[in-house]
């Protein structure tokens, strides 16, 4: 049994995330119209007209200033925000990926499970809570396997390593990376099964939401032709009833005035 433990994500990650998310497009408006309307203004409220063509100048000159301070400071906030992302991601999956956790992977997703994901929560909360389970799936197996390539790829470069020094003692430390290397094959061939089958249900979700909707719409029309074909034969039979009714009056009046 695995002793990991699984990485709750704090109300601080969360805080964090956003804060660096909102200062990603707020930093260059901010620095680059903050200062210049702040010398406009000066210079509004100034006497003179030289002061005046001063203080526009040092607005137009901060406000290139703040863009360009701006965009290098956007700039390292992405990158700052990426590399924390991919370590936050990093400490989550360790455990597996889990239902509600899948917000934070959502770079690792396609387009298509995006969209997917966002129809089947607006159409049926039970398959999306479904779909969003097997999408966690898929995604722990994908970083599973390209996890275990990185490892094997690292054993491969250690083996060549080891070789080159051509020493006896090094042959136990060999059958260790190969068992390893086993090992890590057989985690892979598991990651690939399971793998297969995340998206074997992904698909399988995604049509029975299709199709959910569709036989909705489809078991209603079927219903009012069901309908219809009851009540067709009832109202035929009242025609005939009454034609029936007819002939027998019209026969009886014949009868009469014979």
């Amino acid at each position: 049994m695995s002793n990991i433990e699984r990485y709750e994500v704090t109300a601080k990650d969360i805080a964090k995330d956003k804060m660096l998310k909102h200062l990603s497009w707020a930093t260059i408006p901010v620095l680059t119209f903050t200062p210049g309307i702040v010398f406009l203004i000066i210079g509004l409220l100034s006497a003179s007209p030289a002061s005046v063509a001063f203080f526009f100048f040092l607005a137009f000159i901060s406000s290139f200033a703040g863009f360009f301070f701006g965009a290098l400071l956007t700039a390292f906030i992405f990158y700052y925000r990426s590399n924390w992302l991919k370590k936050l991601r990093e400490k989550i999956a360790a455990d597996g990926i889990h239902p509600d956790e899948i917000e934070w992977f959502k770079s690792e997703m396609t387009s298509a499970e995006k969209k997917a994901l966002q129809e089947i929560e607006a159409r049926d909360k039970l398959l999306a809570d479904a779909y969003r389970e097997t999408l966690a799936s898929r995604l722990t197996a994908t970083r599973v396997i390209n996890k275990v390539k990185e490892e094997l790829l690292y054993i491969q470069r250690k083996v060549n390593s080891v070789k080159n020094l051509q020493k006896a003692d090094t042959e136990g430390f060999l059958q260790e990376l190969k068992r390893d290397e086993e090992k890590l094959k057989r985690i892979r061939k598991e990651a690939e099964q399971m793998l297969d089958e995340a998206k074997a249900r992904l698909q399988m979700i995604e049509v029975t939401a299709h199709r959910g909707g569709s036989v909705a719409d489809m078991e209603l029309a079927l219903k009012k032709l069901s309908a219809r074909a009851r009540e067709l034969p009832l109202a035929l039979e009242a025609i005939r009833i009454e034609e029936q009714l007819r002939r027998q009056l019209e026969e009886e009046t014949t009868q009469l005035l014979s």
